[in-house]
């Protein structure tokens, strides 16, 4: 075990050694100290980010540290990392032990103090999160899960979603997603060609509907109705 102590040198298995006990050391860390601390970072993300950012800084800013150990370290963690990602997809009780299963925090209307305790988020956070999706009353929501990164998923009672045309069976057209054709006032050919359009008819329809040239125009986009929507430089 003398890859623990401090020392002169390091072979190339005892460094090996130490980024593997200090991988499974901070996915243990990062597990008791929850997900809340660490954002929205996947468990497994945190860790590799956290190591990595370190074992790079620190030959970087210390002369008289190697870059071996750094690489060496670096490598056996990636690896590991790869194998943590692989295993999770192979094995549910690997999965379920990095990322928990959703936690209920509200049903019916009703917050779960357990499930509060489980997910170790105050009450304040859980109306923080309410609040971020717009919702102002805990009776609204029928059921709320805490996922495992870290965020707050909501299921309104039927009665408080909103109304949609789907609802009121009204026929709506479907989504386009308009063309970008000038930006920053340099027109986009590739997008005048998929459209079967050229610069003499965008030049002729900037003068005609907004009194304006290309140099002079922040963004402009078409939809498939050919309705130009310009933005001007301010």
């Amino acid at each position: 075990m003398d890859f623990f102590q401090s020392q002169g040198s390091l072979t190339t298995i005892e460094w090996v050694l130490r980024a593997v006990v200090s991988f499974f050391f901070l996915v243990i860390v990062a597990k008791i100290i929850g997900q809340r601390a660490i954002s929205q970072l996947r468990l497994l993300d945190f860790v590799i980010a956290l190591v990595i950012g370190n074992i790079i800084a620190h030959p970087l800013s210390d002369e008289e540290l190697g870059l071996k150990g750094s690489i060496i370290t670096t490598v056996v963690l990636v690896i590991l990392y790869i194998i943590g990602v692989f295993s999770m997809l192979k094995f549910p009780w690997f999965r379920n032990f990095v990322n928990h299963e959703p936690i209920p925090v509200i049903k019916n209307g009703e917050v779960i103090y357990k499930g509060l305790l489980h997910a170790r988020i105050s009450i304040d956070v859980l109306l923080e999160e309410l609040r971020k999706d717009k919702i102002e009353d805990i009776k609204k929501v029928a059921l709320a899960y805490w996922e495992a990164e870290g965020k707050l998923s909501i299921f309104l009672d039927p009665k408080y979603e909103p109304i949609t045309p789907e609802t009121l069976n009204i026929e709506v057209k479907s989504f386009d997603m308009p063309r970008t054709i000038i930006k920053e006032g340099k027109i986009i050919a590739q997008e005048l060609t998929n459209i079967q359009k050229d610069k003499e008819w965008l030049v002729s329809n900037l003068k005609r509907l907004y009194q304006t040239e290309v140099e002079k125009v922040l963004l402009a986009t078409i939809d498939k109705t050919e309705k130009l929507n310009v933005f001007l430089f301010k």
